[in-house]
């Protein structure tokens, strides 16, 4: 069989001309995404470090909505505006509209920092239903229903952004810490669904003998436990309940990741990364279900999915599909085998820092920010050409 990670397409003698930055979703979002995480994180760690004046960046609420429904989203538009076009052989928003999109979610990152609360509100929550009908026309044309779901994932992500500015402007009685939880909530459980379909079949293909497999029970029961944890958060049920539903569940993703040899992958950096992001999963489920029982802070349970599970699949994601996408060998090279290092280290300093130094705590949040803006600042370096020129095998995207 084809290693996956070791098909190399025929390149042209020279790099490709032209500009192809709308061409397909995850060139402009990927972008976008990289170095906003890089600004942003820098920023927001000057701040909260009291090195810069004190300003709205510095608010947990401004902090948690733009890693969330600014960063994150991003990705995830990118990601499936370019995966849908592969799922149903129809096209998705390019040129113009594409343009469109990206305005919005500009708009979005710059009206959150004004005293324009309203139209925050209204362009933010905007984003993620304008994704939802861009990925949604080409999926219900297609008849692709194997992905219905993930147009009411986009359309429950802008209810629950929604929900935290009203709840911000004091027109809804629900905390706004509620609706980020909720959020975050949304994204595990589109985590789970794209790692159980990626992660075992990129495993197989690119290391030879390796045999991950895909339980069915297993797999019903891992994304129902997700789900289950989303429900109990919606209805804002006994913290006791959080935590027992929690902890079940790290146990039911431990033993789905265990399935797919997770430790056969050491020598496949842009496989490994995948593992390690999916392996944040379990320790975020552990530490939530320990934060709510009261043994452990809920912010490391939070920071454990975001920096950890989210930022090293993403970055996994968004090197694995850029190259595949621009027509380059899907091998991770220096620079993206740092990014990689940089996040995974940028989890483990936030989380076990955190946790083991409390007497450091400021300086655990300073270096892991650091580590952090360093990895996605390389990612937008190397890839800025790479996003904005055409494909180097000559095809369309």
């Amino acid at each position: 069989m084809l290693k996956i990670e070791d098909h190399r397409r025929p390149q042209p003698l020279s790099a490709p001309t032209g500009f192809a930055l709308w061409n397909l979703g995850f060139r402009p979002f990927y972008l976008l995404a990289s170095g906003f995480a890089a600004l942003s994180i820098l920023l927001w760690v000057g701040q909260y470090a009291g090195y810069l004046p004190a300003v709205h960046v510095r608010d947990p609420a401004w902090h948690g909505h733009e890693m969330l429904f600014g960063y994150t989203m991003a990705v995830i538009a990118g990601f499936l505006l370019t995966a849908v076009r592969n799922w149903t052989g129809k096209s998705t928003p390019a040129g113009a509209s594409l343009i469109a999109l990206a305005v919005l979610w500009v708009a979005g990152r710059v009206l959150i920092l004004t005293p324009y609360a309203v139209a925050a509100a209204v362009v933010n929550a905007a984003f993620p239903v304008a994704v939802a009908i861009g990925i949604g026309i080409p999926i219900v044309a297609s008849r692709n229903r194997r992905n219905y779901f993930f147009i009411a994932l986009m359309l429950l992500l802008g209810l629950a952004v929604l929900a935290f500015h009203l709840a911000h402007l004091g027109a809804l009685r629900w905390p706004e810490r509620a609706s980020l939880q909720v959020g975050l909530d949304v994204v595990l459980f589109i985590l789970a669904v794209m790692g159980g379909r990626v992660i075992p079949m990129f495993t197989n293909n690119g290391i030879p003998g390796v045999q991950a497999v895909r339980q069915p029970a297993v797999e019903k029961l891992a994304l129902g436990s997700a789900l289950a944890l989303l429900g109990a958060d919606v209805l804002q049920l006994p913290p006791w309940t959080v935590g027992v539903i929690a902890l079940a569940a790290a146990a039911t993703h431990a033993w789905r990741l265990h399935l797919w040899q997770p430790w056969r992958t050491r020598g496949t950096p842009i496989v490994w990364v995948l593992h390690l992001a999916y392996g944040w999963i379990v320790v975020h489920l552990a530490l939530r279900g320990l934060a709510a029982l009261g043994a452990v802070a809920e912010l490391l349970a939070v920071h454990a999915l975001t920096i950890g599970a989210i930022g090293g699949m993403t970055i996994g994601m968004m090197t694995r599909t850029a190259r595949g996408h621009t027509g380059r060998p899907l091998q991770a090279d220096g620079f993206e085998q740092a990014c990689y290092v940089l996040v995974a280290l940028a989890a483990a300093i936030r989380v076990f820092g955190g946790m083991l130094l409390p007497g450091a705590y400021l300086e655990t949040v300073v270096v892991s920010g650091l580590c952090w803006s360093a990895a996605f600042a390389l990612y937008a370096i190397r890839y800025a050409p790479v996003l904005s020129r055409p494909r180097l095998d000559g095809k369309p995207g």
